[in-house]
This record gives structure tokens, C-alpha cells and sequence, in this order.
């Protein structure tokens, strides 16, 4: 009679072959029975407190064969330029390039630096104060996870945990994860924002977040027509996948306001920034060699408007914007062509070796218009919203 394999999770409910650990600041190296021995196991040493501006700090470096489970950082204060300018890189199997360079809040799902409650099934932000993921990351030989605080200032607290497990079967042909973030202020009209490209290998495209900051006020002015596109295995000119819009891409349709759902879905719309990420999990998106993946900036207006949009772009120029453009006849009826500012997050299963990421964006670059909008500065929930008023208060001065 056959064996029956009970699992929960995808995971057997029992397997002697591997071991369960977690890394805190209490127990960097995750060995066993280390765990809470500071102040003789009386939360002696929580977090890293403070994480010095300008110092890079190893999370965790274990060797493997393991696989990363569970991801949980926190930070305080909760602010939008530290979110966005404390800086994750994992280094797999001892390569010296990243295979994950994402700014901390962009990693978990969220554009802008922007905090607030969403749960998606592999990334997620309960009530707006912890990040946490579930992407399993395998690793033959060793992972090393590296912080760098490239805020300006010291940030006072810095809590994690890293769960994992060793002992896992991970072969030559096993795909690794991977993340990359990419930032352009000003997108160029009529040429799509790049999410991923540079990738060679085998593996799976994950998904992504995207992070915009429209040009132009909506309403009148939409953002979210362009398509988005994913070139595979030498396609050109054309890619093999190209969707009908942007809030279609996220599954919703005519518009896009604030949701969470397990593989897609909108946590910040809000102040002028709008946040989306989408999961291919049930729908995978394979490639054998390369992949390219691509999102367009056009616009509309209301179709019953649609025959002024060149009156709305004459306008439009006229108080000195250049941004929008009505595209040639027969093309998107109603439709702009458009310049926005776009960030993004992409992740990827891919073979080793990892190649070179582009120039990873400066802190100029991270940082330009996510600092908080005076309406902001009233949502003080809780202890971080508060400290967060208190600094703004302070920085006037």
C-alpha cells in the first residue's frame, strides 16, 4: 500500500531530513538553543538599535544546502524616506553580485515608502507596522543578507527575523530568487517603463509591484491604459504576453481603486501616489532563456470627453506641462501619450549565475517627491504616526 504524504502548505506535515532555525538580533547565527540569551532570556537585545547612516549590517549568513521561509523587518520610525533609503541585498551561494537590491519597503510590496495595512499572499504589512514575506528561498551553499542604511541619519530601530530551514535538496538546476528595483522620474512618451530586463537563465516570473506618481491630475486625466508586455525566449519586437490595461493587469477594470487580494491588488492610492503589485502564482509565466517585461504609459479621459482631449491637452500646455500628447489618428481612441514618474519591483525564479543588475538608482533618485504631504501629517494612529509628526514639527524649525 502506498505511503500517504500529508502535507499543510505544500509542505509534508514531518521531514527528517531537515531542520528548522530563525535568525534575530538576540541569535545571528540561528544556532540552536541560542535563541533569547540576552538579559538572561528577558528580551535583552531585540533589535539593532541604532543602525548607524552610512553602515551596511549582515542580517544573516547561513550556510546551505537551506531555504529561506519567512522574512519579518520593522522598523521606527515609520517614514517614507527611510523605507526607501534602507537598502536589502541577498547574495546567493557566495557570488559577489546581489541577486536581490530592493529598497526595504518596495521589497514587501509596497511603493513610495507608504505604510498601511495590506495582505497579499506572499508579501504583506498587517495594520501598516511590520513587513513580512513567505517567498521560499532556496540556497546550495550559503546565503548572505545584507542591510545598508543610506537614509541620511541613523535609523533608531531596526527589528527582524529570518525563518529557515536546512538540509533542503537543492540541485545545479534549481531556480533562485530574485529582486530588482528600478526608478525613472520622467518616463520618455512613447516609450514603455521597463520592469525587468537583462535576465538570462532559466526560471519563472513571479510578478510585480509598481509605484506612479501621474503627471496629471486624474480626474480628468487617467493614468492607467498601457499595456503590459512580457517578451520571452528572443521575442522582439512583439512580446508573446501583452494585456489590455493597467487595472486590468491587476484585475480590475474601468479604473483602479484601493484593494488586497492574495495575487493582485492596490494598497496606496492616495496624496497623488498610486501603488499596485501583482503575482503570477496560479497563472505561471515560464521562461527558457530570457525575459523582458514591460509596462506602457497612456492615458484616457471619459469616453463622452474623448473628442476634447486635444482641447484638454491644449490646455494642459498651456500652464507649461509637457507631459501629454494625443497620440496619431487610428490609434487608442480617447487616449494620451504620457510622461509619469514610475518605480518598480520585480520578482523572479532564475538558474545561476545572476547577472549584473543596471546602476542601482541613487539616493536622489529613491528619495525625489515621497517625502509626506501635509495631509498626511493628521493620520497618527498610532506610536509611529506620532513620531512621525514630532520630526516634521522638529525639521521645520
Amino acid at each position: 500500500m502506498e505511503k500517504q504524504v500529508w502535507e499543510i502548505g505544500g509542505l509534508p506535515l514531518f521531514d527528517e531530513k531537515l531542520s528548522s532555525r530563525s535568525i534575530t538580533h538576540e541569535n545571528r547565527k540561528g544556532e540552536k538553543g541560542s535563541g533569547g540569551m540576552a538579559a538572561e532570556g528577558r528580551k535583552g537585545s531585540a533589535c539593532l538599535a541604532p543602525f548607524e547612516d552610512g553602515s551596511k549590517f549582515e542580517v544573516a549568513n547561513i550556510e546551505g544546502p537551506g531555504c529561506i521561509r519567512h522574512i519579518w523587518i520593522t522598523t521606527f520610525p515609520g517614514d517614507p524616506v527611510h523605507d526607501r533609503n534602507i537598502i536589502l541585498r541577498f547574495y546567493w551561494d557566495d557570488q559577489d553580485i546581489p541577486s536581490v537590491e530592493v529598497p526595504l519597503g518596495d521589497f514587501f510590496g509596497l511603493a513610495h515608502g507608504r505604510r498601511t495595512n495590506f495582505c497579499a499572499a506572499y508579501t504583506a504589512m498587517p495594520e501598516g507596522r511590520a513587513f513580512t514575506c513567505f517567498w521560499p528561498m532556496p540556497f546550495a551553499k550559503r546565503c548572505r543578507i545584507e542591510a545598508e542604511n543610506d537614509i541620511g541619519e541613523d535609523c533608531p530601530m531596526f527589528f527582524y527575523q529570518i525563518d529557515y530551514t536546512l538540509g533542503d535538496n537543492v540541485t545545479a538546476d534549481t531556480p533562485y530568487f530574485h529582486a530588482q528595483f528600478r526608478r525613472v522620474l520622467e518616463t520618455k512618451m512613447k516609450q514603455d517603463y521597463v520592469i525587468l530586463d537583462g535576465v538570462v537563465g532559466r526560471g519563472r516570473f513571479l510578478g510585480c509591484n509598481v509605484g506612479v506618481i501621474p503627471s496629471a491630475p486624474s480626474p480628468p486625466f487617467w493614468w492607467g491604459e498601457g499595456e503590459v508586455k512580457v517578451y520571452l525566449d528572443g521575442d522582439k519586437e512583439y512580446p508573446t504576453i501583452c494585456g489590455t490595461g493597467t487595472e486590468d493587469y491587476v484585475c480590475s477594470g474601468w479604473g483602479l481603486g484601493e484593494f488586497s487580494a492574495p495575487y493582485f491588488g492596490a494598497p496606496w492610492l492616495r496624496h497623488g501616489l498610486v501603488s499596485y503589485y501583482r503575482y503570477h502564482i496560479l497563472d505561471p509565466i515560464y521562461f527558457a532563456s530570457d525575459i523582458k517585461v514591460t509596462v506602457q504609459q497612456i492615458g484616457s479621459v471619459a469616453e463622452f470627453e474623448a473628442r476634447r482631449r486635444k482641447q484638454f491637452v491644449d490646455w494642459w500646455r498651456s500652464i507649461g506641462k509637457t507631459t501629454l500628447e494625443v497620440p496619431d489618428e487610428g490609434e487608442f481612441k480617447g487616449g494620451f501619450e504620457r510622461v509619469d514618474d514610475y518605480c518598480s519591483t520585480a520578482y523572479w525564479y532564475q538558474t545561476l549565475p545572476t547577472k549584473p543588475f543596471p546602476p542601482f538608482p541613487d539616493r536622489s533618485v529613491r528619495s525625489h517627491d515621497i517625502g509626506l504631504r501635509e495631509e498626511e501629517l493628521v493620520q497618527f494612529d498610532n506610536i509611529a504616526g506620532w513620531h512621525r509628526l514630532l520630526r516634521h514639527v522638529i525639521m521645520k524649525k
